[in-house]
């Protein structure tokens, strides 16, 4: 029997307690007057395939996750959609019913729609860096490569797992690797996607990294300057963006699946980034 009240969404990761997911799809819900409940749920790697099965059984309706689960809920869905089976990660799982879970990844959708449509920044062509392996790069290495930027370089501490996502993204488009101290220079745009600023840290990175004209996107996003962006305004970029927009986009990609409409985002951003 369908269990009564608002529809059910979750954000499953760990930690979450950071999450600003509740307030936007509240923001998004009001706009469409949809009566839905958003909670936070920290989830061990241990327990994640269980939760995910249980919100479901108990006629939850939709989720998002994060952190450090998103390969893992690859493997919990029934389906993935083209752009998730490419990145091997899941961002948003939907219910066809309680036993028939789609996944989605909506990282790199939200990604270049802030970055070409909210911010103007032109990839075609472009030298981009992008800071960090793990799973917050692999959703976005092919929708950044299909704007066919003159070459891609993933700079990560272990340039084992560089080396392993440049074999797997190589047919898009050029890939270089490197560690961070070598990470080179002349980039237009430089992505740092990794958990360091979380943690009030960064790589350590050439100076040349950064020079005026270079844009620097930080997937992270607070009220404060995360360290990155810190460094990359003392070296002279010419634009320094925190990743509030990224967040909003994915979201509301999200909502798209879940719910059928798209919402308005540009005053959620604002909301976010200006409140």
């Amino acid at each position: 029997m369908p269990r009564g009240g608002p529809d059910r969404y979750a954000l499953f990761g760990h930690p979450v307690s950071h999450s600003w997911s509740p307030f936007i799809h509240g923001l998004f819900a009001r706009q469409f007057g949809h009566d839905i409940e958003y909670k936070l749920v920290d989830v061990e790697r241990a327990d994640f395939r269980r939760a995910v099965i249980d919100f479901f059984v108990d006629h939850g309706k939709g989720l998002n996750v994060t952190l450090p689960h998103k390969q893992a809920a690859a493997e919990v869905v029934n389906e993935l959609t083209p752009r998730a089976a490419r990145a091997g990660a899941v961002n948003t799982i939907v219910a066809r019913d309680a036993m028939q879970l789609l996944g989605d990844n909506t990282d790199g959708a939200g990604l270049i729609t802030d970055l070409v449509d909210n911010l103007g920044v032109s990839l075609e062509g472009s030298r981009i860096l992008v800071l960090g392996a793990g799973g917050a790069v692999r959703g976005v290495l092919a929708p950044l490569l299909r704007c066919r930027p003159e070459e891609l370089r993933i700079a990560n501490r272990t340039r084992e797992r560089a080396e392993g996502l440049a074999q797997e993204f190589g047919d898009l488009g050029n890939i270089t690797i490197s560690g961070f101290a070598d990470a080179g220079g002349g980039w237009n745009l430089v992505i740092n996607a990794t958990s360091a600023s979380l943690s009030g840290q960064m790589p350590v990175l050439p100076v040349a990294a950064v020079a005026p004209g270079t844009v620097c996107y930080d997937m992270a996003y607070g009220r404060a300057e995360t360290p990155f962006l810190a460094w990359a305004s003392r070296l002279g970029a010419t634009r320094c963006h925190k990743g509030w927009g990224m967040l909003v986009e994915q979201a509301a990609e999200a909502y798209l699946l879940w719910r059928g409409v798209r919402p308005e985002t540009r005053s959620v951003i604002e909301a976010l980034a200006g409140g």
